[in-house]
């Protein structure tokens, strides 16, 4: 029996092929496929300890895919930072502040003492633009401040995340603040919070990808000084995204105060943290110019099913911890041997 002999030529074609077949496949697939093993290592899980499914159960799903809209929505916005080089650590204290102040201006009169009782059972769209713009506020103080005094954006950020989460505990002297206007609320409940999630990751996957607005987000990341010899006004693009990213978190503050019909200072707590875990997993760079709406979204997803699949299989609160912890170092990790390949 003759042995088969690959030919030089023959191995370069498969080589080619792989390679091809590979530039071929979405840019996510990877980061997808991982998302996909993840969530099947929970299922059998749950089986062998639980004896039920991790997939099947409706409930869970949905309380799933709720978490990750909220964050999502958080992350699409410190996905454009990060691209610039960025970073934004004041997401989760601006979505304390602007719950807040939604739910202030949200309140029915049956309120057993309201905020502002002349502004009581106001219609849902004055609360719900109240709180995005007091985000876009703190997003436009975070870019001048970066822009303006070369503050660096772990600095300034850093700085904002300690002043909104103080603001939001000063103006409601630590007291939740509820009774809110079922129009208001309605945007909290059921699948909205998943749609405006979608339509927001899809504005601006389209806004990263096919206007001028992300080819110069993308620039300024790749290169900062080569953007600005190009012509581009670097400090405006920059001062743009970090407000794109404080309306976003402004949004997401409202969407939460309406999901649990209540404002409240501790609001948000370490969102930021989640929304940057979700932004690299997905295969963004803390070394700017890469990132994509789509992986961040998958790694949204990812982030809630390993902290739903955790609690499924009884792994304590603190363990969960550490292991995102060591899951967000690893991604970075990954992303610098990636980046030092590169070069």
């Amino acid at each position: 029996m003759s042995n088969v002999k690959i030919t030089a030529p023959q191995a370069a074609d498969q080589s080619s092929f792989f390679g091809n077949l590979r530039h071929k496949l979405p840019k996510d697939t990877g980061i997808f496929v991982v998302m996909v093993g993840i969530a099947l290592i929970f299922e059998i899980a749950g089986w062998y300890v639980r004896d039920q499914s991790f997939l099947m159960n409706t409930n869970r799903l949905v309380l799933i895919i709720l978490q990750v809209a909220i964050i999502g929505i958080i992350a699409v916005g410190v996905t454009q930072v990060i691209i610039t080089t960025g970073i934004d650590l004041s997401s989760g204290s601006v979505i304390a502040l602007t719950a807040v102040v939604a739910a202030s201006l949200a309140q029915t009169s049956d309120s057993l003492s309201p905020m502002y009782p002349s502004l009581v059972n106001l219609p849902a769209v004055i609360p719900i633009v109240a709180g995005i713009g007091v985000g876009l506020l703190c997003g436009v103080m975070n870019g001048v401040l970066i822009t303006k005094t070369g503050i660096p954006p772990f600095i300034a950020t850093l700085g904002m995340m300690v002043s909104a989460r103080g603001l939001a505990q000063y103006y409601t002297q630590g007291n939740p603040i509820s009774f809110l206007s079922d129009g208001f609320t309605s945007i909290g409940q059921g699948a909205m919070p998943v749609i405006i999630f979608l339509v927001v990751a899809f504005l601006f996957h389209i806004a990263l990808k096919h206007t001028r607005y992300g080819k110069y987000v993308y620039a300024i990341g790749g290169n900062m000084t080569s953007a600005k010899v190009s012509g581009i006004n670097v400090n405006k693009y920059l001062i743009i995204v970090y407000t794109i990213a404080g309306a976003l978190s402004g949004l997401a503050g409202v969407v939460l105060a309406a999901r649990v019909s209540s404002g409240q200072s501790s609001m948000g707590m370490a969102y930021e943290l989640d929304a940057i875990a979700a932004a690299v997993i997905g295969g963004s760079s803390l070394m700017g110019g890469v990132g994509r709406i789509t992986g961040t979204l998958i790694g949204a997803v990812i982030l809630g099913l390993i902290k739903s699949g955790f609690t499924f299989v009884g792994v304590d609160a603190y363990v969960q911890d550490i292991i995102k912890g060591i899951i967000i170092v690893a991604a970075v990790s990954i992303d610098m041997h990636r980046n030092r390949k590169k070069r």
